[in-house]
């Protein structure tokens, strides 16, 4: 009797292995440069999930973060051959749809409140239907990004505490001439280098978001946050518009319900994140300073506008008036 049960067994493990999985309709490749514990994947994470779930698996879902499917750049060209099909990308949209540059362009924004205002309105809608149109992606769901903030070793209150600030900065044009308009003296340089400049004295203070000052742990060469909040901006999560002009209605319709759902969880992850990186840098040590933001915003407009062509002026002026 135990032999016969043992065959049994052995039999329904062989029947179950020859039967062949069910495979997706369709799989979605969605690379971004973001890690695993970022607040990006955790979003992508859930998208998986209920993409998967509410497509009763006709729809599978593959995650690469850490840049496993290369830079922005590269998986963005990858969508447009057919070899990814999602990714997270920002301003460098522009390369081929240039009224995306506004989600980068220092003091387009005043605040969270007009920010969500602008995108979620005729001016996101128009950057947008750009970004369809040009680079055949089509933007399912948009993040907020943390606001660009300036780090330094004296406090920064009015643009002429800035005068001769040695200033890293990345080597985006308009960025240059913003600093130098404040009057601070900026320097394009990788980001790989900046800490050990900062501790060389090479330069005196560098700006990027929150998260970034914490996990370049800026705070053991630098003092003050100084909340200039110089550039807020968003970034998009896109699908190849041939994949998902490939997919059956109440397909897509899965693909954009959970973008959807993925942009709500992600905002509530980023508010948190926020909160908890001003402590995370207030225990470290960081004094945070509250500038007169509107003399920056006052002192950088005429380079700003200088910079954008008629396009971008138009876009410019119409998120003033929200």
């Amino acid at each position: 009797m135990f032999k016969t049960l043992i065959t049994r067994v052995i039999l329904g493990v062989a029947l179950i292995s020859s039967t062949p999985l069910m495979a997706a309709d369709f799989t979605l490749r969605f690379g971004h440069l973001a890690n695993e514990d970022n607040i990006w994947h955790k979003a992508a994470e859930k998208f998986k999930e209920n993409v998967e779930a509410q497509s009763n698996g006709r729809i599978e879902v593959r995650l690469f973060p850490n840049e496993q499917l290369g830079s922005e750049m590269e998986v963005i060209n990858s969508i447009q051959l057919g070899t990814a099909d999602m990714t997270i990308t920002g301003e460098s949209l522009q390369n081929w749809a240039p009224k995306a540059a506004m989600m980068a362009v220092p003091y387009a924004f005043r605040d969270s409140a007009q920010l969500h205002a602008a995108v979620n309105g005729d001016i996101g809608a128009q950057i947008e239907a750009q970004i369809i149109e040009r680079a055949n992606l089509v933007p399912l769901a948009w993040f907020e990004r943390g606001p660009r903030e300036l780090t330094s070793n004296r406090p920064i209150r009015i643009p002429d505490d800035l005068n001769g600030l040695r200033l890293r900065v990345p080597n985006v044009p308009l960025f240059v001439d913003t600093w130098e308009a404040l009057g601070a003296r900026p320097t394009p340089m990788a980001f790989s280098e900046v800490f050990t400049a900062l501790q060389q004295n090479t330069i005196e203070g560098q700006e990027n978001p929150l998260s970034l000052i914490e996990s370049a742990s800026f705070n053991e060469v630098q003092q003050y946050v100084n909340m200039t909040g110089h550039v807020r901006s968003w970034i998009y999560v896109v699908i190849g518009r041939s994949k998902l002009d490939s997919m059956p209605d109440d397909l897509q319709r899965v693909v954009r319900d959970a973008a959807q759902e993925m942009q709500r969880y992600e905002a509530t992850l980023f508010d948190e994140d926020q909160a908890r990186l001003v402590q995370s840098l207030k225990r470290r040590g960081m004094t945070f300073i509250e500038p007169d933001i509107e003399a920056f915003a006052e002192a950088v407009r005429p380079a700003v506008l200088e910079a954008l062509d008629d396009d971008q002026r138009e876009l410019f002026e119409a998120i003033q008036d929200l």
